[in-house]
Order: structure tokens, then C-alpha cells, then sequence
């Protein structure tokens, strides 16, 4: 009956050694579970801020260009203002001496 009781005795601490093994291994699966969770809740709010500074970013380019476009769209138009004043002055100080020139053409005969 020793031998029995020895034997009894093994099987009790193997199944022993089994359930703390078992319990090991899913203490590893929590924690492997927890930290994959904490690293994905961390990677989401990195990926937030960084969202959140390339809209700061566009907006502020936005924003720039915007106003840098009503400033130049103010200078075209001066621009072309200035041009065509200077066209109209151009032309007419110069009109008298082109209609005399037409007029010359169209009334000289030529042979």
C-alpha cells in the first residue's frame, strides 16, 4: 500500500503542477492581453494628437493663404488698373497722329 499512496501522492502533485502551470499561462494571456489593449489605447491617442496638429497646421495655412490671397488679388487689380490708364493715356495721345496716318493711306492713290 506504500507504493500506492506514493503513486497517489505523484498523480496529486503532477495534477498540482498542471493547474499551476494552466494558471500561469492564462496570467501570461491576461497580462499579454492587457499591454496589447494599454499599446493600442496609447497608438490611438498618439495618432489623435498628431491628427490634431496637421489640422492646426492646415488651418493655419488656411488661414495664411486666405489672407495673402485678398492682398494679392487688391494688387492685381491696382495693377491692372495702372495698365490701363497707361494704355488709355497712351492711346489717347497717340490717336490724333494715327487717324492723320489712316487718313493718308485711305485718300493717297497710288499708280
Amino acid at each position: 500500500m506504500a507504493s500506492s499512496n506514493r503513486g497517489q501522492g505523484g498523480i496529486q502533485q503532477l495534477l498540482a503542477a498542471e493547474q499551476e502551470a494552466q494558471r500561469i499561462v492564462n496570467a501570461a494571456k491576461n497580462e499579454k492581453l492587457a499591454r496589447l489593449k494599454q499599446a493600442k489605447e496609447e497608438a490611438e491617442k498618439e495618432i489623435a494628437e498628431y491628427r490634431a496638429q496637421l489640422e492646426r497646421e492646415f488651418q493655419k495655412k488656411v488661414s495664411d493663404s486666405s489672407g495673402d490671397s485678398g492682398a494679392n488679388v487688391k494688387r492685381l487689380e491696382q495693377e491692372t488698373d495702372a495698365k490701363i490708364h497707361h494704355l488709355k493715356t497712351e492711346a489717347a495721345r497717340i490717336s490724333d497722329d494715327v487717324v492723320s496716318m489712316l487718313l493718308k493711306y485711305v485718300t493717297t492713290v497710288k499708280n
